[in-house]
């Protein structure tokens, strides 16, 4: 009898010292990593299932290329015409427009010489009143036209001996590099159609189906990456003053004995609400502070996410 009333008290003495314990509810977690759509198209090819463990560069899913294709296509030649453009101004005027503007001039030099003979002859006979007084003025006015077409054809003239200005080249490089970058990125669009896994892991989810078509930006997968999962917890109010980055704990997962070796990697100084499934007693009434346990054995590698966990720290 006196052995079993021992074996009692010291069972309760157990139970009281690991209900002391600090300890925090939570969830078992693997880095994730979304992969969205960078373009909003059909999905055509799904090379994966849920679930599967897969390397770097693995293919996940295919998204039809054909609209992106054309658009790249239409950019590039927009950047070649601007390259072809932009060497016409480095290349300068030819000799043929060189020579049709002189032309021009000569021409305009010829009209402006008749107009202000014409004029010249009319003015006598304006001042004798033997012609009309408006006669004299639309011979005037059209000998000035004529020393205006001249001067026009000059400046013309000498804007094509002085060739391109150095502005207009600088503008057309411009719009070269303008052009290659937008057709650059459409390119690069167009690899991205090819989904693959940026890192080896496990593919989680698989949002859309085949023959889908996600809007832009939309998670067309998720995986979870890493060497080892780690425990997403929130520590109570009171025992957060105690709980430091470093610090060891015990990652005891559900269904599961054995507790998991852990070290405390980040704990967020500002509180948030407690979700439902971490509140203990009277810390349903509580602020915590969410933190991260990772996990530093080696028995974490096929652990599933999502599982729920209780984590002690040392005292």
């Amino acid at each position: 009898m006196k052995a079993r009333l021992c074996l009692l008290a010291l069972t309760l003495l157990l139970v009281a010292c690991r209900d002391d314990t600090p300890q925090a509810l939570g969830t078992l977690e693997w880095d994730r990593i979304a992969l969205p759509a960078p373009a909003s198209e059909k999905i055509v090819r799904i090379d994966v299932r849920e679930g599967q463990h897969v390397k770097a560069g693995t293919p996940l899913l295919q998204l039809e290329v054909t609209r992106t294709q054309a658009q790249l296509e239409a950019l590039q030649a927009q950047a070649q015409q601007a390259g072809e453009a932009l060497e016409e101004l480095e290349h300068g005027p030819r000799s043929e427009q060189i020579a049709q503007a002189r032309a021009n001039l000569a021409a305009a030099q010829a009209q402006a010489a008749d107009a202000r003979a014409y004029y010249t002859r009319l003015q006598p006979l304006g001042r004798q009143q033997l012609v009309a007084a408006s006669d004299v003025d639309r011979a005037r006015a059209a000998a000035g036209n004529a020393d205006g077409q001249v001067r026009a054809a000059q400046a013309a003239l000498l804007e094509l001996e002085r060739g391109t200005r150095v502005e207009q080249i600088a503008q057309g490089r411009s719009a070269v590099a303008a052009a290659q970058a937008q057709a650059a990125n459409q390119s690069a669009t167009l690899r991205r159609l090819d989904v693959t896994a940026p890192r080896a892991g496990v593919v989680d989810s698989l949002p859309y189906r085949l023959g889908d078509e996600a809007p832009l930006g939309a998670p067309l997968a998720v995986m979870l990456v890493g060497d080892r999962p780690y425990a997403r917890i929130y520590v109570p109010e009171p025992i957060r003053a105690s709980v430091k980055v470093g610090d060891a704990a015990r990652v005891f997962l559900s269904g599961r004995d054995a507790a998991l070796a852990g070290r405390v990697r980040m704990i967020r100084s500002e509180p948030s609400f407690t979700p439902y499934y971490a509140l203990i007693g009277e810390d349903a009434a509580r602020l915590s502070y969410l933190a991260e346990v990772e996990i530093t054995g080696d028995t974490g590698g096929d652990l599933p996410a999502g599982v729920p966990v209780r984590v002690e720290f040392a005292r």
